[in-house]
């Protein structure tokens, strides 16, 4: 870990919320709300937060499995996702999403037409948005994490 923790703190309590609080707090509610308030389907939400947690390295993400109405995706997703061009377990809005969370991250100037187009034959824009802000938050405070070498001992915000 690069930032010296207090022995008594929680090292994301204390990094998130008491070093910077004005930021900290803020992105904390930002991360939760994400997962508080998506309209997008499991399959698909975990298969581009999980393509995002491979490519960040993020130890905790990666081990890390949404529940929703106590649900979770099954075991050999992430396996899955890493494969999302080849997998046989995916439809096309899942595939998508692993897809367009892989190009966000390391291509986003390479988003074209000919993506936007089948992006939009499965997704609303709203979707679209919602993903979007979903992947930035995922991508930058998992890399956060990561490079402070808190990943290994993250706790996503409330849980």
């Amino acid at each position: 870990m690069l930032i010296d923790i207090p022995e008594d703190k929680d090292p994301i309590g204390y990094v998130w919320g008491e070093m910077v609080p004005g930021i900290g707090i803020a992105a904390s509610q930002f991360s939760l709300s994400v997962y508080e308030h998506s309209t997008i389907d499991l399959r698909a939400f975990e298969a581009a937060r999980l393509r995002i947690a491979q490519i960040n390295g993020c130890i905790f993400c990666q081990d890390w499995r949404t529940e929703r109405d106590g649900q979770k995706v099954e075991a050999g997703f992430d396996d899955a996702v890493e494969n999302w061009r080849t997998t046989d377990i995916f439809d096309e809005r899942t595939r998508l999403a692993a897809e367009y969370a892989e190009r966000y991250a390391l291509d986003h100037h390479g988003l074209d037409d000919e993506f936007w187009t089948r992006m939009f034959e499965h997704y609303s824009q709203a979707e679209v948005v919602e993903l979007s802000m979903s992947i930035g938050s995922w991508l930058a405070f998992g890399r956060l994490n990561h490079v402070l070498g808190l990943d290994s001992v993250c706790v996503l915000p409330g849980h």
